[in-house]
C-alpha cells in the first residue's frame, strides 16, 4: 500500500442517496482519521449540502469553497462565501448551502472533538439505500456485497448482514454479522435486539455471536 494518494476532483464519481450528490474523498483516498467530502452545484441555485445540524453525531465541520460562489444559511442567517472562504460550524447549528454560480464546489472536513474518528461506511452504503428503502434486500446484497467487503466498514457490513437476513440468506448474514462485530464490538449488542435478524435468531451461531442463551 502506497504512503500517499492523489486524485482529481473530476475523476471521483458522485454518490447519491436521493439528496444532494457528493464525492466521497475520504473513501477514494483511503483516509481513516477524519471525514472529508466534496459537493458541486451544477447550476446556480442548486442546493449543495443538505440542511442538517450534526446534533446527533456531534461533528465539528469546516467548509472551504474551492470554486465559484456559495451562499450558506447558518441558523437562519445568510452568509456569502466566494471561492477561498472557510466556514466553520459547530455541532447543533443548522446549516445548508446553495450555489450562487454554476460549478460552485465546496469541500467539507469533519470530526468529533476529543474522539478518535471512526469511518462508518456511508460512502458505500448510500448508492444501495434506494434498494433498501424499496424493500429489495436481495438486491442490496447482490449489488453491494463486493464493495462492502472490499471497504471493510463495520456499519456497512452490519447493514449488509441485516439485508441478507431479511432476504433469507442465513449463512451470508451470519458471516457478515460476525465480521461486523469483529470490526466494531458495538454491533454485538445492536444485533441482539434487532428485528432484522428474526430469521436467524434461533440459530446457534447467532446466539453465540450475540451472547444470547
Amino acid at each position: 500500500m502506497s504512503g500517499y494518494a492523489i486524485a482529481r476532483l473530476e475523476d471521483i464519481d458522485e454518490v447519491s442517496d436521493g439528496r444532494c450528490p457528493w464525492r466521497p474523498l475520504r473513501h477514494r483516498l483511503g483516509i481513516r482519521a477524519f471525514g472529508v467530502s466534496a459537493w458541486t452545484g451544477k447550476h446556480a441555485g442548486d442546493r449543495i449540502i443538505n440542511e442538517h445540524d450534526e446534533a446527533d453525531d456531534e461533528q465539528e465541520e469546516l467548509y472551504l469553497v474551492t470554486q465559484g460562489r456559495a451562499a450558506f444559511e447558518i441558523d437562519g442567517e445568510r452568509q456569502e462565501a466566494p471561492a477561498g472562504t472557510f466556514v466553520f460550524v459547530r455541532p447543533g447549528v443548522k446549516r445548508t448551502a446553495f450555489a450562487e454560480e454554476a460549478g460552485t464546489t465546496l469541500v467539507a472536513v469533519g470530526s468529533v472533538a476529543g474522539k478518535a474518528y471512526e469511518p462508518h461506511g456511508y460512502d458505500v452504503w448510500a448508492p444501495l439505500k434506494p434498494l433498501y428503502d424499496a424493500g429489495d434486500y436481495a438486491g442490496v446484497a447482490d449489488h453491494g456485497r463486493a464493495a462492502i467487503e472490499a471497504a471493510g466498514y463495520p456499519d456497512a457490513m452490519y447493514s449488509l448482514a441485516c439485508c441478507e437476513s431479511l432476504a433469507g440468506r442465513k449463512d451470508d448474514a451470519l458471516r457478515h454479522l460476525r465480521r461486523a462485530i469483529e470490526l466494531s464490538e458495538q454491533f454485538r449488542s445492536f444485533a441482539k435486539g434487532d428485528s432484522d435478524f428474526e430469521s436467524i435468531r434461533e440459530e446457534p451461531a447467532f446466539k453465540e455471536l450475540v451472547g444470547a442463551s
